[in-house]
């Protein structure tokens, strides 16, 4: 991906989704990232402009990359992450040859396991 930066809209009440945005923020020395929570004005604003409605998020959409005028979701939007995150971490893109449906599965038990409050 090389479009910079990466908008990461991501769930700030959940505590997995929080401590992998600091986890980010660590380790973005090219600054490719902007983080925002989807609970503020600046996560409605970027919805807003891709004609996405930003609601309370739901266990698969915890994670949100806003690439241009589209949103990843679930499995692809950490693949889309991974990618733009340098070695090694960005040798995880290489699981985009596992089946999405299989891969979504797996990224949608995670979310509805995850503890969401601080």
């Amino acid at each position: 991906m090389s479009q910079y930066p990466i908008i990461i809209l991501f769930d700030g009440g959940c505590v997995l989704c929080s401590g992998f945005a600091r986890f980010l923020i660590a380790r973005d020395r090219r600054g490719a990232f902007r983080l925002l929570p989807l609970q503020s004005a600046d996560a409605a604003r970027e919805c807003a402009r891709i004609g996405r409605p930003v609601n309370p998020p739901s266990p698969p959409d915890s994670i949100i990359v806003l690439v241009g005028d589209r949103a990843l979701e679930q499995s692809d939007a950490i693949l889309a992450i991974a990618a733009a995150m340098p070695p090694p971490w960005s040798l995880l893109r290489a699981l985009r040859v596992i089946p999405r449906r299989l891969r979504d599965a797996l990224y949608r038990f995670i979310a509805r396991v995850r503890p969401r409050h601080r």
